[in-house]
């Protein structure tokens, strides 16, 4: 089965009718699909199902905004004086309805959604008409493979564009428009967040019935069964369902498919398996990775970090890592050494600075001068611990959650790495080992609008004055991005806005 897979990710060309969505819901007229060129064949499932992971590969999404711009708002870096003001709204939290990035994220995962409801309005018919039980096998696995994609793109909306979680007030907030097909005419309209989660759930379920544990396998290109557990265990968490989050990151954590990558193994002569990670996007933890080629890649998310390419000498970031974060690594940490190197800038002011280098590269890509573009990894094992031990602490099982957290430290320690937490310290323990891991994979902004958490910045070396003091409350309405003004004003929307749209 997976060398048909291989075959599909393979082919860097996108089908040739985009399944867009603008008003982002609304087909545009070179979007609509005759009746007679719909999904007839089994081949034409699987070019829908490569057009769904080509629309995974936008800069909107994880390969761009999806991944940066939410770290960015938050306290994670600093804006450097003499910056091209790339995301500088996301950083002075003057973040408006008709902002460019918020309009693209929210396209982005709607043109998923989109050509996922393209595909799920005509497979059952499809596999009616089949009478090999191999292809029928195969159909059913690209289904699981869709409900996971669609599931994944609707959870990005709700940590984005919806309030936090809160099982006793779900019922009564907005979440996002539930578009559950492609053909036909609904009226956008908000589902509450409690159904919105609940249908993000179905499809899960749907995927884990349809999809093979066989087939589960690290670097996977498409979505597996494990990738539905890891999707699974992360929305359960932010649902505040304890028990579920424990039992689907469980399953990962315990799969012989996965294993966190080492910093005391080394792949090369210089580089360990935690390095490689990063440096070649490679890895046994990484449970679903975005494929790149060298003809077929998406953003550089890497640019505003480093920006060598201005004249391939001196570095021009945009954003420098914040001191506190730098400060959270301690003496053996080879998370410090995979995601920073100290190096001088080529502004006037001359910063010399510990820059990001995480999204420096991909080696293969760079040697086709291909600069700043990562393959990005947005399921991997290391999320899995977190997740369990923060579900742990909720339960009160701090012993367990110890471990874990311990785990991961000495998969990422030269040596030591093991912690405690208790009743007392351990939430600051958790979002401290979050930021040391996840730093700037975009989880940020949801996790302190989850714990409700404001932030402080206090200013540093050559940073931008503007901004750089700027003190943020918990409960701030730009937590939650303003849903796009295009979508409210369109003709016939009944969608909702946000309390930050204005």
């Amino acid at each position: 089965m997976k060398k048909i897979y291989n075959t599909i990710l393979k082919m860097t060309a996108v089908i040739a009718v985009a399944f867009g969505l603008t008003a982002c819901l609304e087909k545009l007229p070179g979007d609509y699909i005759p009746e007679e060129d719909a999904m007839k064949t089994l081949s034409d499932a699987e070019q829908t199902l490569t057009g769904i992971y080509t629309a995974y590969m936008s800069g909107a999404l994880y390969s761009g905004y999806l991944t940066l711009c939410p770290d960015i708002q938050t306290d994670l870096v600093y804006a450097v004086q003499g910056n091209t003001n790339q995301y500088g709204t996301h950083w002075l939290w003057d973040i408006r309805s008709t902002n460019s990035e918020v309009e693209a994220v929210y396209a982005g995962l709607y043109r998923v959604i989109g050509r996922c409801n393209f595909y799920l309005d005509q497979v059952e018919e499809l596999r009616s008409n089949l009478t090999d039980d191999v292809e029928i096998q195969y159909l059913d696995y690209y289904t699981g493979e869709v409900y996971c994609a669609r599931a994944l793109a609707y959870s990005e909306l709700l940590k984005c564009y919806c309030k936090a979680y809160d099982p006793a007030t779900a019922e009564s907030e907005l979440g996002v428009v539930l578009a559950d097909s492609y053909f036909g005419e609904k009226p956008a309209k908000r589902a509450s967040l409690k159904e919105s989660y609940e249908f993000v759930i179905a499809d899960l379920k749907k995927a884990q019935d349809l999809l093979d544990e066989e087939n589960d396998g690290f670097d996977a290109p498409y979505f597996t069964q494990a990738a539905a557990h890891a999707i699974h265990a992360r929305l359960a968490l932010y649902m505040q369902d304890w028990d579920t989050a424990i039992e689907h990151s469980t399953k990962l954590i315990d799969s012989d498919a996965f294993a966190l990558a080492s910093a005391k193994s080394y792949v090369t002569n210089t580089q360990t398996y935690l390095d490689y990670l990063w440096s070649n996007d490679t890895s046994y933890e990484n449970i679903w990775r975005i494929g790149y080629t060298a003809t077929s890649y998406g953003g550089a998310q890497g640019s505003v970090f480093l920006n060598f390419t201005t004249d391939y000498y001196y570095y021009y970031p945009d954003y420098v890592p914040a001191q506190w974060v730098l400060d959270l690594y301690g003496s053996g940490d080879g998370r410090y050494n995979a995601y920073f190197a100290t190096l001088q800038t080529g502004y006037a002011h001359q910063l010399t600075w510990p820059l990001l280098i995480k999204y420096y590269g991909n080696e293969s890509l760079m040697a086709n001068l291909i600069y700043h573009v990562n393959m990005p990894k947005p399921l991997r094992l290391a999320e899995q611990y977190l997740i369990r031990a923060e579900a742990y602490c909720e339960k009160g099982s701090y012993n367990l959650a110890s471990a874990d957290l311990t785990a991961l430290r000495e998969s990422r320690y030269t040596s030591g790495g093991s912690i405690s937490v208790n009743e007392s310290n351990w939430l600051e323990t958790i979002s401290d080992e979050r930021v040391r891991e996840l730093y700037m994979e975009g989880f940020r902004l949801h996790d302190l609008k989850r714990w409700g958490k404001g932030f402080q910045r206090t200013p540093q070396s050559q940073t931008q004055s503007e901004g750089s003091s700027l003190k943020i409350e918990a409960g701030n309405p730009l937590f939650v991005w303003p849903i796009p003004n295009h979508e409210i004003v369109s003709p016939g929307s009944q969608i909702q806005p946000n309390e930050s749209n204005r």
